[in-house]
């Protein structure tokens, strides 16, 4: 899968940019805050309709604007399809995205259609945040790959809105229709068994994948395993519904499901978290996304974009030249990297025989070099 071009107007810091791209190597150079990773993040929002940096759409118009749009040419093996994706929005207004000027009925039907993996500074953050963190990062993984995942997440969490706001309604009423929250529960009972089982299931075939390319990237003896935390496995969850009922009520929120589970991240059966050092907990967050890799080129049958942020500046030599070895055997299809330095860059990529492209970025201006 190849973006062939990509356009920008009034994102975050871009008045209006566009740019014919390699089906190879893409190369951001420019000082930080120029606006090379915010290049990333329109091809982010072109895959997967929104930011991989905030949760606020608005916060993706430039200062002073009043919409941004992105739009983008894809070609799609093996016929070579080739399709325009369109994400736009208006301040106050919902946000837009259409396939070939077509809108999509619902935007949960592009998820998936064009599969994106981005290694980032930010990555470790899956490792030292909370749980919430890590179930988003899943959730959104397995969506791509899962439509039916998909579905029943936004159902979920459809139901859950309808369920907490009961509750709150009940603290703040001094009573509450029963009738009413026991009718939630059984809606929300069969679909939440069925996530947990839909994690548990994913999780079996990412897992070993995931195992090897640590020991791939990391060149160590320590065990890596990833443990799936949920209290619903080998339990009724309406059963669980209402044993918890008193609790959600005092607390004015659903205290147990799916969205209160965690993936425990660990090495030889200890926290990541808590006693892995810096390089472990790196390689560990790059393995997550290498395996994230794999999976979606299996799955979808063709390699998904691949987009790195500020890897020469945040990763120590071993991990950049295991990547740089992926490139080069062509595990990868099409690459954006971002650099500070196009020297240092150049270096990097002086052995590969692909195609390269380098853009040099200054102020929300990209010009070809």
């Amino acid at each position: 899968m190849i973006l062939e071009t990509l356009h920008l107007l009034f994102f975050k810091n871009y008045d209006e940019a566009t740019l014919q791209l390699s089906p190879h190597i893409n190369c951001f150079i420019g000082d930080n805050g120029s606006g090379k990773t915010n290049l990333l993040d329109a091809i982010h929002y072109l895959a997967l309709t929104k930011s991989a940096f905030t949760t606020s759409d608005a916060q993706s118009i430039k200062q002073g604007e009043e919409f941004f749009v992105v739009k983008g040419r894809f070609c799609t093996p093996p016929d070579d399809v080739r399709e325009t994706i369109q994400c736009s929005l208006r301040a106050g207004q919902k946000k837009a995205v259409t396939r070939n000027k077509q809108a999509y009925e619902r935007i949960s039907d592009h998820i998936g259609r064009f599969p994106v993996v981005l290694i980032s500074p930010y990555d470790t953050d899956l490792i030292r945040q909370g749980s919430e963190e890590r179930r988003r990062y899943f959730d959104s993984l397995i969506s791509q790959l899962n439509h039916e995942y998909l579905e029943l997440l936004i159902q979920y969490n459809h139901i859950l809105r309808q369920r907490n706001a009961l509750l709150k309604q009940a603290a703040d009423r001094q009573g509450y229709d029963r009738d009413y929250l026991l009718a939630l529960d059984e809606q929300l009972a069969p679909v939440g068994t069925q996530l947990v089982q839909l994690r548990q299931q994913f999780l079996a075939d990412f897992t070993p994948i995931f195992q090897r390319h640590y020991q791939q990237l990391a060149d160590s003896r320590e065990q890596v395993t990833l443990d799936y935390k949920s209290q619903l496995p080998g339990a009724d969850f309406g059963h669980l519904l209402r044993t918890f009922e008193r609790k959600d009520l005092a607390l004015q929120r659903t205290t147990v499901g799916p969205h209160k589970d965690d993936f425990v991240f660990l090495m030889d059966e200890v926290s990541v978290k808590n006693y892995g050092s810096q390089g472990q907990q790196k390689s560990y967050a790059i393995a997550l996304k290498l395996a994230q890799f794999e999976i979606a080129a299996t799955r979808k049958q063709h390699k998904p974009i691949l987009l790195l942020d500020d890897i020469f500046d945040r990763l120590d030599e071993k991990r950049i030249t295991r990547l740089l070895q992926l490139v080069a055997d062509q595990t990868f299809g099409q690459v954006f990297l971002t650099d500070t330095h196009l020297e240092r860059t150049d270096r990097a990529l002086a052995n590969l025989s692909e195609q390269i492209s380098r853009f040099r970025v200054e102020n929300g201006k990209v010009t070809a070099l």
